[in-house]
């Protein structure tokens, strides 16, 4: 990273802790392929049996084999989706996902409905917490699979996932958990939370891009979505990616090691920039105020819109990130900023930040000044006047 920027865009994509990059830099160069018994085969086998065991800890598995690799988070999401809801097709044809989850559950979801199933929704509040009675009411025998991401990559918010795993294993069968955007942040115990799948991403650990992980509890009915050689207990064919899944071995390692410590640093940080950018006018706090990612901030400011704020914080040499970084192709308002309830002017000006190992807190004072230059130069050309827009519900800004 360049050493006069400031990087606050982790959550779309997490630069390489420069220890897992030594750490899994020979496997660039060996070509052992891990299904091959000669000795460079069983190097790359034990390499990825040794990331499974790693990964398997950092999540509390019961056990490594439970672990299956993946490409990254999108494959694990529809591994998990689409491969418990045909392989038990007879049970039932109904699935269900939260309004705000993430595309990559979201699709998996609909296209599911091209094969006869149906899929509901369940709401959130403002907060961007799950509405556990609608939840209770929509779920049924008939539902499969249901989907919730653990913590929200736009909002932070944190899903209460015990209570909803007691409701989901009450009436439903399998209880998906997307962990892509809190996993290495905030504990995870998938024995404890009683969760059936979860879906990890190598990048967002620190490690490389392309590799995931799906987390599969013992007994679960799933079946592939890809059939081929047979690789990863036959659930996810093809040549396994060495370098990338040793490096998020290592990556889980050290957010597992380093968790309790660096989670503290960086909610300090978190919360000073919150503090400091929630000065200026008519800007409001998305997501829970409380129960939300130790790294994460994210603000919408009225009569202004989301890539003029990212194009002008870059330009004064912070990256930061606006709405989700795979609906930045599209001029919709997000989703997920949507369904908390806010109409679509509101959801347009908003600034997501994420934080990592590289800030300090001496950027706080940096971020919040260019945050604060952005808003006033963006309204001051804004062409939606003060007086032009009504805003309903402005209290809860702090």
């Amino acid at each position: 990273m360049d050493n006069n920027k400031i990087y606050m865009d982790r959550g779309s994509a997490t630069p390489i802790d420069p220890r897992v990059l030594e750490f899994a830099h020979p496997f660039l160069k060996t070509a052992g392929n891990p299904s091959a018994l000669h000795r460079q085969g069983l190097e790359a086998r034990s390499a990825i049996e040794e990331a499974r065991a790693k990964v398997a800890d950092l999540i509390n598995a019961e056990k490594p084999a439970s672990i299956i690799f993946t490409s990254g988070a999108t494959e694990s999401n529809n591994i998990a989706i689409r491969g418990t809801a045909m392989r038990n097709i007879g049970r039932g044809k109904h699935v269900m996902g939260s309004a705000i989850e993430h595309m990559s559950v979201l699709n998996p979801l609909k296209d599911l409905t091209k094969s006869g199933f149906t899929m509901d929704l369940v709401p959130v509040d403002k907060a961007g917490m799950v509405d556990l009675a609608k939840l209770e009411e929509l779920i049924s025998q008939e539902t499969v699979v249901l989907s919730i991401m653990h913590a929200n990559n736009e909002i932070g918010t944190i899903q209460p996932i015990k209570e909803i795993s007691k409701i989901v294993h009450e009436k439903g069968m399998y209880l998906h958990v997307d962990a892509t955007a809190s996993a290495g942040k905030v504990p995870i115990d998938v024995q404890d939370m009683n969760i059936d799948l979860l879906t990890l991403s190598s990048n967002d650990l620190g490690g490389p891009q392309g590799a995931g992980a799906l987390y599969i509890k013992t007994g679960t009915r799933i079946q592939t979505v890809m059939p081929g050689g047979g690789q990863e207990r036959g659930l996810r064919s093809g040549s396994e990616n060495i370098f990338a899944i040793a490096g998020m071995g290592e990556a889980a390692r050290l957010a597992k090691e380093e968790l309790p410590v660096e989670s503290e640093r960086l909610k300090r940080i978190r919360d000073d920039l919150i503090r400091q950018i929630l000065k200026n006018e008519k800007t409001f706090l998305t997501g829970h105020p409380e129960k939300r990612l130790p790294h994460h901030a994210s603000f919408r400011f009225s009569f202004i819109e989301g890539e003029s704020i990212l194009l002008m914080m870059d330009f004064q040499g912070v990256q930061i990130s606006t709405g989700s970084a795979c609906s930045s192709k599209t001029l919709e308002a997000s989703h997920v900023l949507l369904a908390t309830g806010l109409t679509h002017e509101q959801a347009h000006g908003s600034m997501v930040l994420t934080l990592g190992h590289e800030n300090k807190p001496e950027d706080v004072k940096i971020v919040a000044e260019a945050t604060k230059k952005t808003i006033d130069r963006l309204r001051m050309l804004s062409p939606i006047t003060q007086e032009g827009e009504e805003y309903p519900e402005e209290e809860h800004h702090h």
